[in-house]
């Protein structure tokens, strides 16, 4: 796939996954209770990992 093509890709699925953030950080704060808050936070790492990835891929994609 050309560079900038994947540089378009990497940014659509980075956006996606911070509106993915946005939103389980608003579910967990309507939400109580410990076995909720254990699931929002696991989902909430989930996504902030999948993002540094692709925010990994992104930079080394711009410098090559």
């Amino acid at each position: 796939m050309p560079d900038k093509a994947r540089l378009a890709e990497l940014n659509d699925q980075i956006a996606a996954i911070r509106n993915n953030l946005r939103e389980l950080t608003e579910q967990a704060a309507a939400r109580s209770g410990a076995a909720d808050e254990n699931l929002a936070a696991d989902r909430i790492a989930e996504q902030e990992a999948q993002l540094a990835s692709l925010l990994k891929q992104r930079d080394a994609l711009s410098k090559s």
